[in-house]
């Protein structure tokens, strides 16, 4: 009686060097045209059963990048407000948020890209890869300031005449506010890719070097005081507990049985009670600004 498996092929077991290694060509996506392309998902879409909510929100989002390529700003908003609508998980709302954020990002609506990646921010809070986004959309912002006034209050209307909401934007387009924030996201990039590369090798190991030697880079050029940085550093790490890194949700868990806490709930409003904006964020001047 023979033992089950006892018949393999020895081939199976033959060392590595006696392989015949076979190289492979390279492969090349198909590439349509946006116009093209967004012609088929449409007719794609009306083929799609309505229990099919996967096919269909790919096809969605296929529609709504191909009209940002085409410059259609308000359909490719319009396509993202209904995949809103079908968001029942947090890979859902990843995916949507990535989707505004390349919309506003093509538009040159900084503002809105911001508050987008707030939110993945706090959805998404230790990856280093968001933080270091809002990062330089916050640098974007500092520059924008310098050209168009961005930032600065001349830009509203006076305090009396403002809505809530205006001030509220107002306040939030302070230049020493956008500051500190990008200071804040920096610090924060820093401490989890310093985490991550413990446990990183090869070309993935270097994205990380590559990253982590920006942001020293910039954090030099916001010319931070010591003190507004050891700050900082306490408040972005105090959640960066390993035991708590495992623990956090996890993708494609129910919207409703996740509670998320705002980017300012959850770091800004700790990070002003610091007093670091009275401190360094009035004082504050970049080497870049000096070179000037």
């Amino acid at each position: 009686m023979e033992i089950f498996g006892s018949t393999f092929d020895d081939s199976v077991f033959l060392e590595a060097r006696d392989r015949v290694s076979v190289a492979l060509s390279s492969y090349n996506a198909k590439l349509c045209k946006p116009e093209k392309a967004l012609d088929a998902y449409s007719s794609c879409l009306e083929w799609i059963a309505d229990n099919n909510l996967t096919i269909r929100r790919d096809v969605l989002e296929g529609m709504a990048r191909c009209c940002t390529r085409l410059g259609q700003r308000d359909r490719a908003l319009d396509l993202a407000d209904l995949l809103s609508k079908e968001a029942s998980n947090t890979c859902h709302l990843i995916s949507l948020l990535l989707l505004k954020v390349s919309i506003y990002q093509h538009f040159g609506d900084v503002r809105l890209k911001m508050s987008s990646l707030q939110q993945l921010c706090s959805m998404l809070p230790f990856n280093p890869w968001h933080w270091y986004s809002l990062g330089q959309t916050c640098l974007q912002l500092l520059e924008s300031d310098r050209t168009t006034g961005l930032c600065s209050p001349q830009r509203f209307e006076s305090v009396e005449e403002q809505s809530e909401e205006q001030q509220e934007e107002a306040a939030e387009l302070d230049e020493d506010r956008i500051w500190l924030k990008a200071c804040t996201c920096f610090i924060r990039t820093r401490l989890l890719l310093r985490i991550l590369r413990q446990q990183q090798s090869s070309f993935v190991l270097q994205r990380t070097e590559s990253t982590l030697q920006t942001t020293d880079e910039v954090l030099q050029r916001l010319n931070p005081k010591e003190t507004t940085l050891q700050a900082l550093t306490e408040v972005v790490s105090e959640d960066l507990i390993p035991e708590k890194m495992r623990e956090d949700y996890q993708d494609g868990e129910s919207l409703a049985s996740v509670c998320l806490q705002s980017f300012k709930g959850r770091w800004w409003n700790k990070i002003l009670l610091t007093g670091v904006l009275e401190t360094d964020g009035c004082q504050h001047q970049t080497q870049t600004d000096t070179e000037s």
